[in-house]
């Protein structure tokens, strides 16, 4: 009987596996043909294979310089994002009182704040400061990050006894040194997952950026990517290619870390 309960399942599995790799399938296909092929067939595989785009976009995309730009700001705003948001789900989670409780509850609301709704303010107040940087990026991108991986972390930490900061404590541990030394190694599940998490969405954020970054040699691959969609042509042989080209270092992060990403996810939304 339950064999052929799975049957059904299979086949389903199988149909929603294959469209979430539809869109995969297509950029890595058109990104392998010309500008002409593009236009004449999209879903047909290329004629013949040239890596002439790849080439192309790299030259284009000034690549080194831009994915270096990606990666400063990506690799800040998430050091970042780990070190604040774990220090601040541990004290909420190790403090039970009303305020602790009321703070933690207006984290998890502001996740339901729309970006857009806050943006031209938000743009606004940063200019006042002379913030629009990659410095001012970083620290917004750690205000709307924070709160998803404070709950993530919250709900970890509350599977984790108080008797270790007790004992630790007694051995004459401050709670600097507790925090540092017992309880964040024990959340490198939940720490990887919000390195994942919040690294997918910074490298791939095409507005903020385009908001605060306004100055030229400064931009990430999604800014610089725009180059390629002009008002009067799109260059989709190229885009496709450079699309492929971004995706390349975020793919690799997330195949080494899966386990640890659907681990953590487990501790943090479920315990």
């Amino acid at each position: 009987m339950r064999k052929k309960y799975l049957i059904p399942l299979e086949v389903i599995g199988i149909f929603l596996a294959l469209l979430w790799l539809a869109p995969f399938y297509l950029m890595i296909v058109n990104s392998l043909k010309t500008k002409r092929e593009i236009f004449e067939d999209t879903l047909k595989p290329p004629s013949h294979l040239t890596f002439d785009n790849y080439i192309a976009a790299f030259k284009e995309l000034d690549f080194l310089k831009t994915f270096g730009n990606s990666l400063l700001i990506t690799g800040a705003s998430v050091i970042i994002i780990i070190i604040f948001s774990a220090m601040a789900a541990y004290a909420l989670s190790r403090t039970k009182s009303k305020v602790s409780t009321i703070i933690f509850f207006i984290f998890v609301a502001a996740m339901l704040i729309p970006f857009q709704s806050v943006m031209i303010p938000l743009v606004a107040i940063f200019g006042k400061f002379e913030m629009l940087n990659r410095g001012g990026l970083i620290f917004m991108y750690l205000g709307f990050g924070a709160s998803l991986s404070i709950f993530l972390y919250h709900g970890a930490l509350n599977s984790i006894p108080k008797s270790l900061d007790e004992a630790a404590t007694i051995d004459g541990a401050n709670k600097f040194q507790i925090f540092w030394h017992i309880i964040f190694p024990i959340l490198k599940p939940i720490t990887v997952t919000v390195a994942i998490l919040n690294t997918i969405w910074i490298w791939n954020d095409y507005l903020l950026p385009s908001l605060v970054i306004n100055q030229q040699g400064m931009e990430t691959i999604p800014l610089k990517m725009f180059f390629f969609f002009g008002e009067y042509t799109k260059q989709w042989h190229l885009a496709l290619a450079g699309l492929t080209i971004a995706i390349i270092p975020v793919i690799i992060l997330y195949f080494f870390a899966q386990r640890e990403i659907i681990k953590g996810v487990s501790e943090g939304a479920v315990k």
